[in-house]
C-alpha cells in the first residue's frame, strides 16, 4: 500500500515542501538558481545609497559586478573597494563572501536542516553533491566518495564550525600585529576579522585603502594570511578528515592525499618559478633583500591558487611569470573548497592517467588505490569546459578592449578561477567587458560540470552497447 506524501498546511511547511522538492529533483539547476538569486539580492543591496560612502546610488554595472565578485568570492572589482563602499556596504561584502565561501549547496543543506530540524535523505544527497560532483552522475552508488552519505550530517557541522573557528583563529593571530602597527583596538578587531574572512574564503579584498602596504615586509602577517588561504583552498572534505584523523595518515582517504600532495607540490613549484623568473625584475622582487626575494615569490604562489592578495603590482610581472600565474590560477584549489579553478584533484587524475598510459597499465592507481575510469571522464570534462569558457571570454574581451593577450588572458583566468588578482585591466574595461568578466566569474564559481549537468535535459539509461571501434589518436 502506497502512502501519500504529507502536505504541510503552514507557510513554513509549504516552503519546506517546495524547497525539498526542487533541491532533490535537480540539485545542479537548484544551485545555479540560488547563486543567481543571491547575486540579484546583493545587487539590490549594493544599489542602495547607504551602501556607498558618498551616499549616492552605485551605477548598475558596478553594483552587479561587485555582487557577482562577492558571491563568487573572486576579489576582482571595478571600484576601489576600501573607499567606495560605506561601513554598511562592507558588512554586506563580508556577509556575501561568507555565503559564497561556504558554498550554496552546503548552505542550502544547512538551511534544510534548520527548517526541518533533521537531515533527511534528500538533504544528505544534496550536500553530498557539493562534496563530490560524481554524485550528479551516479547518485548514492558512486565509488570512492570523499565523504560518505552517512557522514554528511557531521560534515555540515564541520563546515560551519571549522569556518568560524579558523577565521577567528586567523583574526586572533593578526590582531596583535595590527595593534603594533598603531591601529586602534576597535579598528584592529574589525580589520583583522575582515582580512581573516577574505583569506579563508579566498577572496582577497582589503578593508583599508592601503591594503597590504603596511605589512608588505611583515613575515608574520603574510604567513598567517597564507595559512588562512591554504585552509580555505584545501576544501571542507579534507578539513573534515584531518580533524578526525590528524595523527593517523593511514586513515586519510585518497582524495585527501591527492589534494594535499598536489597542493603542496604546486605551491613549491610556483614559488621557485616566480623566484627564478623575477630574480632580476627590480619592479617586483629584484630589488628586495635576500629573505624577501625568497619569501615573496612563495606568497605570490599561494595567492595565485585563489587567494587574491598581492604585495606587488601584478602588471609589472614578466610575461613568463604571468603565464605561470595563469596556469596556477586555472588549476585552483581543492574540491568543495572556497577556491576556484578546475581543482587540484582534476590535475592529479589527468597526470595519473598519462603515467598509466605511458606504463601500459590498464587502470589508474595512486596510494595503493584503484581509480575508476568515470573519474577520468569527469576530469576531462572539467578541463574542456573550463578551457572553452576561458577561450571564449578571452576572444570577446580582446575584441572589446584591444589590450594585449597576456593581460586579457590573465584577467579572464583570474575571473574564471575566482582568484581576484588583477593587472589593473578590470577597472579600465568598458561596461560590455565588465559584464563578460561577471559572466566568467559566475561560470567559474558555479562549476563547469554543475553547469553542464544543469543544462542537460535528462539522464537516460542505455540498455545496450554499440560495436566498439578505435579512432586514431595522437
Amino acid at each position: 500500500m502506497r502512502t501519500r506524501p504529507v502536505l504541510h498546511e503552514s507557510p513554513l511547511g509549504r516552503f519546506r515542501d517546495y524547497f525539498e522538492g526542487i533541491a532533490s529533483a535537480t540539485p545542479a539547476r537548484f544551485a545555479i538558481l540560488i547563486f543567481a538569486a543571491l547575486i540579484l539580492v546583493f545587487t539590490l543591496l549594493f544599489s542602495l545609497p547607504i551602501a556607498t560612502r558618498s551616499g549616492e546610488t552605485a551605477p548598475f554595472v558596478d553594483a552587479v559586478f561587485t555582487a557577482v565578485s562577492v558571491i563568487c568570492v573572486t576579489g576582482l572589482s571595478t571600484v576601489d573597494m576600501a573607499t567606495y563602499w560605506s561601513p554598511f556596504g562592507h558588512v554586506i561584502i563580508l556577509l556575501g563572501v561568507e555565503i559564497g565561501g561556504i558554498g550554496v549547496l552546503t548552505l542550502a543543506s544547512i538551511l534544510g536542516l534548520v527548517i526541518s530540524r533533521r537531515l533527511g535523505l534528500r538533504q544528505r544527497l544534496l550536500a553530498a553533491g557539493d562534496s563530490n560532483p560524481l554524485r550528479m552522475h551516479k547518485g548514492s552508488m558512486a565509488e570512492s566518495q570523499a565523504v560518505r552519505l552517512g557522514e554528511i550530517g557531521s560534515m555540515l557541522v564541520t563546515v560551519a564550525v571549522s569556518a568560524l573557528v579558523i577565521e577567528f583563529a586567523v583574526a586572533a593571530l593578526l590582531f596583535p600585529r595590527m595593534l603594533i602597527e598603531g591601529v586602534s583596538p576597535f579598528d584592529a578587531a574589525w580589520e583583522s576579522f575582515y582580512f581573516s574572512a577574505m583569506a579563508f574564503t579566498n577572496t582577497g579584498f582589503a578593508p583599508t585603502a592601503s591594503g597590504l602596504t603596511p605589512y608588505t615586509n611583515d613575515y608574520w602577517f603574510l604567513t598567517v594570511l597564507m595559512v588562512g588561504v591554504f585552509l580555505g583552498a584545501v576544501g571542507f572534505p579534507v578539513i573534515y578528515v584531518l580533524m578526525r584523523n590528524m595523527r593517523r595518515p593511514k586513515k586519510w582517504s585518497l582524495h585527501v592525499k591527492l589534494t594535499l600532495t598536489t597542493t603542496l607540490l604546486l605551491f613549491v613549484i610556483g614559488g621557485l618559478a616566480f623566484a627564478a623568473l623575477e630574480f632580476n625584475n627590480a619592479k617586483t622582487f629584484g630589488s628586495l633583500d635576500a629573505g624577501h626575494r625568497i619569501f615573496q615569490p612563495f606568497f605570490l604562489s599561494m595567492m595565485t591558487r585563489s587567494g587574491g592578495f598581492s604585495t606587488i603590482d601584478i602588471g609589472e610581472l614578466h610575461g613568463s611569470s604571468l603565464l605561470i600565474a595563469d596556469m596556477l590560477m586555472f588549476i585552483g584549489g581543492g574540491s568543495a573548497s572556497t577556491a576556484g579553478g578546475i581543482k587540484v584533484t582534476t590535475l592529479a587524475i589527468l597526470f595519473l592517467a598519462a603515467f598509466a598510459e605511458a606504463r601500459g597499465s590498464e587502470g589508474m592507481q595512486a596510494f595503493d588505490r584503484r581509480i575508476p575510469s568515470d573519474v577520468l571522464r569527469l576530469s576531462v570534462s572539467v578541463v574542456l569546459w573550463g578551457a572553452t569558457t576561458v577561450a571564449t571570454a578571452s576572444i570577446i574581451l580582446l575584441q572589446i578592449s584591444g589590450e594585449s593577450l597576456d593581460f586579457v588572458l590573465f584577467e579572464v583566468i583570474s575571473a574564471f578561477a575566482t582568484s581576484g588578482l588583477s593587472t589593473g585591466l578590470t577597472a579600465e574595461l568598458p561596461n560590455s567587458g565588465v559584464y563578460v568578466l561577471a559572466a566568467t566569474m559566475f561560470l567559474g564559481r558555479v562549476g563547469t560540470v554543475t553547469l553542464a549537468a544543469a543544462l542537460a535535459a535528462s539522464q537516460s539509461r542505455q540498455l545496450f552497447r554499440r560495436a566498439e571501434e578505435r579512432p586514431i589518436v595522437g
